[in-house]
């Protein structure tokens, strides 16, 4: 059976909230966290993005969690050469446990260092050699590099782990999908793609498949659908737009077509059981090996709760 995880919000929850929601989920023996790394929130509602790497400090100092990043662009606001080092310590402070998972980014996140948003085909060639640079900087030997991208000088990494974090790399297309099966230790996803695992497979990927989705549960169906369509509008867009929009302004002015129903209808909300189930057997039928569930809205206990008692019985039967 696939693992069950949590996926924390970075746009949605402040960094403290993160950190109990983590701890929440310990208690509740789920042991593997997925968690955002964002610099803007989608829109402005969800009204958070907290530096994840503290974030993940922090749950590394207070629980025995597995933690993944959901995922890092390791090409524009952050050079590659001091990822790998953020990443490198967080596989210290988590004793092995921790997994990178990185991609190409949005526009979103990455145009805040002034940079001109490269097209999807650069980004990949970015995103290799981004790859190659941080697993030379994890041999802990002096790297110097000047490739097509990047350009490292003198750097070594002194607090260095034995054993390097795996990457698995986020694909959406054929493109990157290759790219994960070549290169990557896995790779991640939001959509329930049974295609896309045989394809990784295929293609030579041996690596975790990785996929993660979001629910709104509440007592109550009205008001989970409710929260869903205001926190969550963008859940019912797809394409390019994700990848391209440079604003939570801009993804707010094209989420105003978006109706409360179409995000239902994307969403599983309210308390039943079955709605649930459904949503998550697509990924499960899929033949992911690991799937991480987002609660929308503050209400984690009452989902924690409520996958106990209802879905976790179903899902193991």
């Amino acid at each position: 059976m696939a693992e069950i995880g949590l996926f924390l919000s970075s746009e949605e929850h402040g960094p403290r909230a993160l950190l109990t929601q983590a701890q929440m989920a310990e208690e509740a023996g789920i042991h593997s966290i997925f968690i955002s790394d964002h610099y803007h929130p989608w829109i402005d509602r969800q009204g958070e993005s907290s530096f994840v790497w503290s974030v993940i400090g922090a749950i590394a100092a207070t629980t025995s969690h597995q933690v993944m990043t959901g995922v890092t662009c390791p090409i524009m606001r952050i050079h590659p050469a001091v990822l790998a080092q953020a990443a490198a310590t967080s596989q210290l402070l988590l004793k092995g446990r921790f997994v990178f998972g990185v991609g190409t980014g949005e526009a979103l996140n990455e145009h805040v260092a002034g940079g001109k948003w490269p097209v999807p085909s650069v980004r990949l060639e970015m995103l290799e050699e981004a790859v190659s640079v941080m697993r030379e900087l994890w041999s802990g030997r002096v790297v110097n590099h000047r490739g097509t991208h990047f350009t490292v000088e003198n750097a070594r990494i002194y607090s260095c782990p034995d054993d390097a974090p795996p990457i698995r790399i986020s694909a959406f297309g054929p493109r990157a999908l290759e790219l994960a099966a070549r290169i990557g230790d896995g790779f991640v996803t939001t959509r329930p793609d049974a295609q896309a695992v045989a394809d990784y497979r295929r293609q030579g990927g041996n690596g975790p498949t990785v996929a993660a989705m979001k629910v709104c549960w509440d007592a109550e169906e009205t008001i989970a659908r409710k929260l869903a369509f205001e926190l969550w509008p963008t859940e019912a867009l797809s394409g390019q737009l994700s990848q391209e929009l440079p604003m939570p302004a801009h993804f707010e002015q094209v989420a105003s077509v978006v109706t409360e129903e179409m995000v239902a209808d994307a969403v599983a909300c309210g308390p039943d059981p079955e709605r649930h189930l459904r949503a998550i057997s697509e990924y499960l039928e899929a033949g992911f090996d690991e799937l991480y569930i987002s609660q929308i809205g503050p209400d984690l206990a009452g989902f924690l709760s409520f996958y106990e008692k209802e879905l976790r019985p179903r899902i193991e039967a």
